[in-house]
């Protein structure tokens, strides 16, 4: 009688593991119209996609390099300069790393899952490699945000806080100016400028 019990787990397998390969791998190669500046694709972040792993290193490299951009305004020290910069090239090689990992895991996955004779637990084992991965770069994103937001004193933190939201009201008007709020392009009203 266990014998249904194991075609019912055999088939969810089965079914995770289509379902998983008809979405489209976060790290998959981005399409040719994604590469742009600098080699990076249309996201900034190495054209992979804005995965939850790339949105959390993108946002903590954001971070640190609006401190960096802004030090004498906010007043950071020599040394928390120098280590902000650390903390930006050890997360850089860390994503680095942990990307080429990532669509290693993926290519082994997508051969295993292309070969009918493929091992389920082999691709499963893949699965949760790749995963842990991402997670690990995640980890690393969210400790670096910590370890850069520690290195500031309360006035610190103020200064960059109020940087950053009149930043974000330029950033507001200049899209006002060249367009609707919504993103819609102005109608021309007849007049000239």
């Amino acid at each position: 009688m266990k014998r249904p019990a194991v075609t019912v787990c055999s088939m969810s397998l089965a079914t995770l593991v289509l379902v998983a390969f008809s979405l489209q791998p976060v790290w998959a190669d981005p399409p040719a119209d994604q590469h742009s500046r600098n080699g990076y694709g249309k996201d900034g972040y190495g054209g992979h996609g804005m995965g939850m792993g790339m949105m959390l290193h993108g946002s903590t490299s954001h971070l640190i390099r609006h401190l960096l951009r802004h030090q004498k305004d906010i007043g950071l020290t020599d040394e928390q300069v120098g280590k902000l910069k650390e903390l930006q090239l050890n997360l850089d090689k860390t994503r680095i790393k942990s990307e080429a990992d990532i669509q290693i895991a993926e290519r082994e996955l997508r051969a295993l899952v292309e070969d009918d004779k493929s091992d389920l637990a082999a691709i499963e084992a893949k699965l949760k490699q790749s995963e842990e991965l991402q997670v690990g770069l995640r980890l690393a994103a969210i400790k670096a945000r910590r370890e850069a937001l520690a290195l500031l004193t309360p006035e610190q933190r103020e200064k960059q806080k109020g940087i950053h939201e009149k930043m974000m009201q330029e950033h507001k008007s200049a899209g006002r100016r060249h367009g609707s709020p919504k993103g819609e392009p102005k109608k021309d009203d007849g007049k000239a400028n």
